[in-house]
């Protein structure tokens, strides 16, 4: 999501330079679109340059105007958190202008957002590294029947473990993980640990994709527009869906506590892909 309130484009409108970070999500506009709509010209900001150039990021900042534009709220990344931190070592003034998020817009589910627990990230697995501490933060949400957003992974300007040891600067084309493979991702570690937590069968999961976009353009003829989707069901019924069912990236997904409220269940029954499931295992956690 990337929305611009009357309060940031003026502050961008103040600045010498404009940084568009371009790691930690994926921008649903166009950057010239962009530009023409700021009247700023707008430097991209990859993870080399967010992670390794700050200080060139930071040039001047405490006599001039810098905005750092993401995706999202300002404080949606750790990232985002040391940049500022490092400004305030060096006493540049800072001001922070928030936004949407996916953190609040996951409320497009229809389920409370004060029902929600803590919010856990899912990264890729390899074949030696299946790391499962999402697990237990998805078990103490259950404990008290709060609901978990999960955050799937995104992996830009990765270098294969061979370039990295070379020293060499070529990346891995841009991937971004999909509903599918979280929901195997997920069901493959409750087969390890086996506690039901994730069972498949008895778990409702919500799946959203690219909340907050709109149509790409009018009267597209294409079966996947880029806009908004929801897509409701058990993580079983979820795991044999087509992936063009989810639409395009990014992808998150929700975890359903097991003390669905009656409005959170007919609300977000709307979305589901089987009804009957839904409506069954609901009625068990209503």
């Amino acid at each position: 999501m990337f929305y611009v309130i009357v309060r940031g484009l003026e502050a961008v409108k103040s600045c010498s330079r404009v940084y568009l970070e371009a790691y930690t999500s994926i921008l649903m506009v166009n950057k010239d679109r962009l530009e023409a709509f700021y009247g700023k010209s707008l430097i991209v900001a990859d993870r080399d340059m967010v992670e390794l150039e700050s200080d060139e990021i930071l040039r001047d900042a405490a006599t001039e105007n810098v905005a750092f534009l993401v995706v999202g709220d300002p404080f949606g990344a750790t990232t985002h958190t040391d940049l500022l931190l490092r400004a305030r070592d060096l006493q540049i003034p800072t001001q922070i202008i928030h936004n949407a998020s996916i953190l609040n817009a996951a409320g497009c589910s229809g389920l409370q957002l004060y029902n929600f627990g803590q919010t856990v990230s899912l990264v890729f697995f390899t074949d030696t590294w299946k790391p499962d501490s999402f697990y237990d933060r998805i078990a103490e949400n259950a404990k008290f029947g709060l609901h978990t957003l999960v955050l799937l992974d995104i992996k830009v300007k990765e270098q294969s473990e061979e370039n990295l040891a070379r020293g060499r600067k070529i990346y891995e084309p841009p991937r971004y993980m999909s509903i599918p493979t979280a929901v195997n991702q997920l069901l493959e570690i409750e087969s390890i640990r086996k506690e039901g937590i994730l069972d498949g069968d008895s778990t409702l999961a919500i799946a959203l994709s690219r909340v907050g976009s709109i149509p790409s353009s009018e009267g597209s003829t294409d079966d996947d527009d880029g806009t908004q989707r929801i897509v409701a069901g058990t993580l079983s019924d979820l795991q044999v869906q087509p992936e063009s069912m989810f639409g395009k990236p990014l992808h998150s997904l929700i975890i359903a506590g097991k003390k669905l409220h009656e409005l959170e269940a007919v609300y977000a029954g709307a979305f589901a892909v089987n009804q009957e499931n839904w409506n069954r295992v609901a009625k068990k956690t209503s």
